[in-house]
């Protein structure tokens, strides 16, 4: 239950009490500052209270995106101030100090809100101010002021000022113009009816299995149902975020499960595609391998560039100045967005491309179309990392070490360092890239013995990257070279054993460990922290996994792998999901601060 305060005399023909019953408050009604300090006091201190100047003129939306967001523990429009369990003691104080200075006096010409706020200002207390943009919130001091005020309502449709918001500013070309005119409509819908985005995004899974299965039956009309499910789950998937910002039902549960089901929405696309092209003869598995591989490592890339420059101080470069004037050139944004295949593009390409080409063709293109986006971001970003003056923080420095995933064998590694050992400029990155060539290039060329010789000193390689804080210019691209390492691996060791069972083996490992790394990924975004170091040590880091996969290949025959590289994925699949379950829905019902990750651009 959420509770506001009226504070003031109650205005003949006012809709304030009526707008704020339909936004779920009890009311209660103060004629002073004593009065609403006293009432403050008596609502208990886990619920929602806001302070609202009776004479408030405005939208039901302006009310609701100022007094009901749930991301954030105070908050404020023009005549109204709103907190949280978390932001309750903040705001006591600034009503007590405000009253202490006012004596408690009838409320006739100030708003005892925005009086609040300037408190909780001076405080130096956080509040959030929602962009209004059209919508009209305001306090009028007279007669004249509120009938226009009312005016500017009545001229202002805040419905539709609500659809429009609920679509993301910024979105790729097919989500744009070809999902979101619609879709919005669609998550209006389901607001009216009481669905939650989380409902939503369940559906939205769901629909993608059923389309998984439709394309794992190798048939031509199995294919056409695929591709037109695919469509019909992204459609959902856009939804979901849509009624989250429609509505503001906004969760820490919500954020994980709409970025996590996308991964395991396309992963198991790709496992429905290579299973439907097994049926008719072709064996894809290496392909759906690859493309998972690529697009793992194409969105470690993104998270670990933001992670490393988010907060960095003096962070300007040439080639950002660039892409800001890019940016004001309006076909320039399209292309430049379409180019780097997010994920409307490429859920669109691979639901016309199964439908009418093979899985063969699909995987092909999606290859080529990642590995060109690929090559575009990251080169992008790395001349605007070495063209950058920017001192990266702490913060950065840790997030990057825990992107890492680095296990016990390169902890003990890190023990073992020289403390007073020189270290150079770009050391973190060349480590990395020389262990990973070692490992790749010996795993192609000798098989599993190359790769077991190659593993030990790989690990050494590892370790070493981490002898110092990740805040180099480059240092954002290890976590993405492990990534690869092991990926890769994986990959090549399973395709070399040459027998039936081994890809699609590897296929569920990576998928199991990928999830790992996302899940790290999504804590640190919510600032939850890397998974618990028990667990980590538990499934080896990046780089025991690696050294006992290479040293299975090279001691077992191709049938045992393939039942070792089984047993590995389930293991590893039980751990961290039930870990990162138990994380998630503990941070849910412990009333951990709601977000909204937009994820990838859509």
């Amino acid at each position: 239950m959420s509770t506001a305060i009226l504070t003031g005399q109650p205005v003949p023909g006012s809709s304030i009490e009526a707008d704020l019953r339909s936004l779920g408050f009890d009311l209660r009604i103060a004629t002073d500052a004593a009065e609403a300090e006293t009432l403050l006091a008596e609502v208990p201190g886990g619920e929602r209270v806001a302070l609202v100047d009776a004479r408030f003129v405005g939208h039901v939306h302006a009310l609701r995106l100022g007094l009901t967001d749930p991301r954030f523990p105070l908050a404020a429009i023009p005549g109204a101030v709103t907190a949280q369990a978390s932001g309750r003691q903040a705001l006591t104080r600034a009503m007590a100090r405000e009253n202490s200075a006012g004596g408690g006096t009838t409320l006739v010409d100030s708003s005892l809100a925005d009086r609040i706020l300037s408190a909780l200002d001076a405080d130096g207390t956080a509040v959030h101010r929602p962009e209004l943009g059209s919508l009209v919130a305001a306090v009028p001091a007279d007669p004249q002021a509120r009938n226009e005020a009312r005016q500017a309502v009545a001229d202002v449709d805040d419905e539709a000022v609500r659809l429009k918001s609920a679509v993301k500013s910024r979105d790729g070309f097919f989500t744009t113009h070809c999902i979101s005119p619609y879709s919005r409509y669609i998550a209006r819908w389901c607001a009216r009816r009481g669905l939650t985005p989380n409902q939503v995004t369940t559906a939205s899974l769901l629909t993608a299995l059923i389309a998984a299965a439709c394309a794992a039956t190798g048939t031509r009309g199995g294919f056409v149902a695929a591709g037109v499910l695919l469509i019909a789950s992204f459609v959902l998937d856009c939804t979901d975020g849509q009624l989250a910002r429609y509505s503001l039902q906004y969760s820490t549960l919500g954020a994980w499960l709409d970025a996590t089901f996308d991964r395991a929405k396309e992963y198991a696309y790709y496992a429905g595609l290579a299973l439907g092209a097994a049926r008719g003869g072709d064996d894809v598995w290496a392909l759906a391998l690859g493309a998972m591989v690529l697009q793992t490592c194409r969105h470690v890339v993104d998270f670990s560039f933001n992670e490393a420059n988010h907060d960095a101080t003096a962070n300007t470069s040439p080639t950002a100045a660039l892409s800001g004037k890019l940016d004001s050139v309006g076909w320039t944004v399209w292309v430049r967005r379409m180019i780097v295949l997010p994920i409307g593009e490429r859920w669109a390409m691979i639901a016309v491309l199964t439908a009418v080409t093979t899985p063969r063709i699909t995987f092909y293109a999606l290859l080529i179309g990642c590995a060109f986006a690929a090559t575009y971001t990251t080169a992008g970003r790395v001349l605007r990392s070495l063209t950058r003056k920017a001192q990266r923080t702490d913060r950065a420095a840790k997030a990057l070490a825990d992107l890492t995933d680095s296990g016990p064998l390169a902890e003990l590694v890190v023990r073992l360092r020289n403390p007073r050992g020189k270290i150079l400029p770009y050391t973190p990155v060349l480590l990395a890239a020389m262990g990973a060539a070692l490992l790749l290039v010996n795993t192609v060329r000798q098989g599993a013995e190359g790769a077991a010789i190659a593993a030990p000193f790989y690990v050494v390689f590892a370790g070493g990257a981490l002898m110092q804080p990740l805040k180099g210019p480059l240092d954002w691209l290890v976590p993405p070279i492990f990534r690869a390492v092991e990926y890769g691996t994986v990959l090549l060791l399973a395709a070399k054993a040459d027998v039936n069972g081994a890809l699609p083996a590897a296929f569920g490992l990576v998928a199991a460990v990928a999830y790992h790394h996302y899940d790290t990924v999504y804590r640190i975004r919510g600032d939850a922290g890397a998974p618990p170091a028990w667990l980590v040590r538990s499934i080896g880091g990046h780089e025991g996994r690696t050294l006992l996969v290479t040293v299975l290949a090279a001691l077992l025959t191709a049938s045992q792998f393939t039942v070792a590289l089984t047993a590995l994925a389930v293991a590893v699949a039980l751990l961290v999901l039930v870990e990162s379950i138990r994380f998630w829905v503990a941070a849910h019902q412990g009333g951990a601060p709601a977000v909204h990750d937009e994820g990838e651009t859509a």
